[in-house]
Order: structure tokens, then sequence, then C-alpha cells
């Protein structure tokens, strides 16, 4: 099968398709064939290995196995004790930190972060709304608990975390500011944004407003510059584990007041991950959320897809559609 590999850490050039074994479906697991994958900007990271923490996960030296973690595809194959799903079901999810996603098959235990997806989510949608959902969603539920009449203030709000947490924070009921360039603005709005930013033309960091939290999206801002604008026990969260961000965690823990949170929510616990995709899946079906793709690339496209992701102009998902 062909499948995706760095064999040492650079550029987009780096990766390359290459021919691989196709994976034996033991017996507690399914076979899948893979319709669509995402491109991320952890992806990216894990590709250039950089920040160096990526390489504690892909090796030191160089990446060590095929990359990607965000599926969508058919069970082409089940093991003799697999109960959960059956040969022709449309799945997608997640392999967390055994990667392998980025090929033309997988084979993963039935108990993996897997789901049924609905018949009115596109494979490509879905493994958007896998990885956007994914991130977005114990963010702003589990570390900033956000609740009814919470503002929120959403950096990179057009990026697909970010159109997601806006999605997410309407459907809890905050009130939502997002900030992104100019092109964006409407997207961000449409999808339920009260109010709108223009980072190149206004500095969202001098403002009288003050918000219960303020989640950055895409790491481009710090603690320090967003704490004026939080209120006195607000929350101040990002995507991006810069060394500055956990020394901030770790003081701010200790005392009361204004708090810095970063997650790693890609380690959470297989049963937590899969409960919520069952949840997004709800919502998704009951209309209070959408995935949006970008652009949609070939798998022999793979380099024009992380040349363009690492651009970080992105407006939602990046996706590999394969036959």
């Amino acid at each position: 099968m062909k499948a995706v590999m760095c064999k040492k850490y650079g550029g987009p050039e780096v990766t390359e398709i290459v021919e691989v074994e196709k994976p034996v479906c033991k017996n507690n697991d399914v076979l899948i064939k893979i319709k669509s994958f995402t491109v991320t900007l952890p992806d990216c990271a894990f590709r250039k290995g950089e920040p160096f923490i990526a390489r504690f996960f892909s090796g030191l030296s160089k990446p060590k196995f095929i990359p990607g973690d965000i599926l969508a595809g058919i069970i082409e194959e089940i093991g003799k004790n697999v109960t959960l799903f059956k040969k022709g079901d449309e799945v997608y999810g997640c392999t967390g930190t055994s990667f392998g996603a980025h090929a033309e098959y997988i084979s993963l235990n039935e108990n993996s972060v897997l789901v049924k997806k609905p018949d009115n989510l596109s494979f490509e949608e879905a493994s958007g709304l896998c990885y956007e959902g994914l991130t977005g969603l114990p963010f702003l539920r589990d570390n900033a608990h956000i609740k009814q009449g919470d503002k929120i203030l959403i950096i990179g709000a057009s990026s697909s975390v970010g159109l997601s947490a806006v999605q997410l924070a309407k459907y809890y009921g905050a009130y939502v500011t997002g900030v992104s360039s100019a092109k964006n603005l409407n997207i961000v709005k449409s999808l339920g944004a009260q109010k709108v930013i223009d980072y190149t033309k206004e500095d969202y960091t001098k403002t009288d407003e003050e918000y219960d939290i303020v989640f950055d999206a895409v790491g481009k801002s710090s603690f320090n510059k967003c704490r004026n604008i939080l209120k006195s026990d607000g929350k101040y969260l990002t995507t991006v584990p810069t060394f500055e961000i956990i020394i901030k965690m770790i003081f701010s823990s200790k005392s009361k007041g204004k708090k810095a949170i970063f997650a790693a929510t890609g380690l959470r616990k297989d049963n937590d991950k899969k409960s919520d995709l069952n949840f997004l899946n709800n919502i998704y079906q009951d209309g209070k959320i959408k995935s949006i793709i970008d652009r949609i690339y070939k798998l022999e496209e793979i380099s024009e897809a992380h040349k363009y992701v690492d651009t970080e102009h992105k407006t939602g998902n990046v996706v590999i559609k394969l036959n």
C-alpha cells in the first residue's frame, strides 16, 4: 500500500509517498480503507521536529513511522472477535500517539477512538470534525469550564480549531469575539461570533474589554500580552506548548486569579475521546456545528498540503482525499 513517510526532519519537501506492507487485521482489529485524513499544524510540527518536544513522540533524530492520527474510511475486514463494527461500516476517529493514519490502510483495535460516521457527514468533513472537535471541545469544556454568558475571545478564529471553538462556544451560550484577518471575518461571524476583530487593523490586547476566557487556537499570543484583557478570574488557553506557557501555567496554578492553561488534548484517554466524538456526532446532526474544509488534496500532493498548512493562513481544514 501507499503511505506517507519522512526520512528526516525538515520542510514540506521531506514528505514522500512510499510503498509499505498492508497491515494485518488481528482478531480484535478492524482493517480500514482510509478515504480521507487531515494535514494539521501538529502534523507539520512532527515533520519539522519543532518544537523539540515533538521528537519525544516521533523520534529524536528522525521520524520513525507513518505520520498522522486523524482518519475517516470504510471497514474492509474485521477480526473474528470483533463485535462493535461490521464490514462496510463507514467510520472516523484517531490513532493517538501510535500515528499511522497517513496511508491507504490502517488496522486498529475495535476499542480504539473510532465511531460510525453519520450518513450526512462526508469522509472529508468527518476527518476535519475529528481533529478540530477533539481539540476545541476539551479546551473549552474541561479546561475553561465555559458556561452560559461567558465572554470569550478566540484568537485564530478562522483556523480549523478556531472555527470549531467559535461554534462550540456559541453552543454553550457564550458571547464570542473572534480574531482573524479581514478575508475571514464573514465566515467567523456566520458560524456564531457576535463580534469580530481584524488583527491587521486592531490590537485586541489594547482594549477596555475584559474576557472570562481567551483561547489562542494558533499559538500567536501569550499570557503576558493577554493578561490585561482577562477578568480577575479569567483563563488564558493556548494550543501550543511553549516553555513560557508551561512556566506561567505552573506559577498561575498556585495562586488565585488569572490562569494560564495548556492542555495536551491528544493524550487524553481513548474512552474520553470516543465519548467526545459521539457528542460531536450528535450536535452535528442537530445542526449545531459544521466541519469547514479549506482545501482538498490528492495523496500525491501531500507536500503541497504541508506547504499550505505551513503558511498558517488556512481557513478550516486541509484534507487529503484518497480513492
